[in-house]
C-alpha cells in the first residue's frame, strides 16, 4: 500500500499560483501512475492531471490545460503540481492518488491509494 502525504495548499488570488507536493513512501514509486484530483464542495471527485509511470505521458482536464503542470521526480518519491493562473472555479481539495497498470487510468476507480487532501482556495 501506497502511503500518499500532500503539501502545498493555501489561499492564494485569482491569478496567482501554486505548487502542491505529494511524497509517496511504502512502495516502488517509479511502478504508479500519479494523479492528482480535486473536489469542490458539492461536486463529484474529478481528475486535474495524470502522469505515467514512466512520466512519458501526461493527461490533463481541459479546464487547466496551458495552466497546470505535472511533473515527478522518481528518486525523489515525489510527484508536484504547478497550478499558475489560478482562477476561482479551481477551489477545492487536492488529492494525490496512486494507481497500478502499464497504461494509466484516468477515473477515481483507477487508482487504489490516495493522500489526505490539501485545500486550495481562489480568492476573487
Amino acid at each position: 500500500q501506497v502511503q500518499l502525504l500532500e503539501s502545498g495548499g493555501g489561499l492564494v488570488q485569482a491569478g496567482g499560483s501554486l505548487r502542491l507536493s505529494c511524497a509517496a513512501s511504502g512502495v516502488t514509486f517509479n511502478n504508479y501512475n500519479m494523479g492528482w484530483f480535486r473536489q469542490a464542495p458539492g461536486k463529484e471527485r474529478e481528475s486535474v492531471v495524470i502522469i505515467s509511470w514512466s512520466g512519458g505521458n501526461t493527461y490533463y482536464a481541459d479546464s487547466v490545460k496551458g495552466r497546470f503542470a505535472i511533473s515527478r521526480d522518481n528518486a525523489k518519491n515525489t510527484v508536484y503540481l504547478q497550478m499558475n493562473s489560478l482562477k476561482p472555479e479551481d477551489t477545492a481539495v487536492y488529492y494525490c492518488a496512486a494507481g497500478r497498470g502499464y497504461y494509466p487510468g484516468r477515473s477515481v476507480g483507477d487508482f487504489g491509494s490516495w493522500g489526505q487532501g490539501t485545500q486550495v482556495t481562489v480568492s476573487s
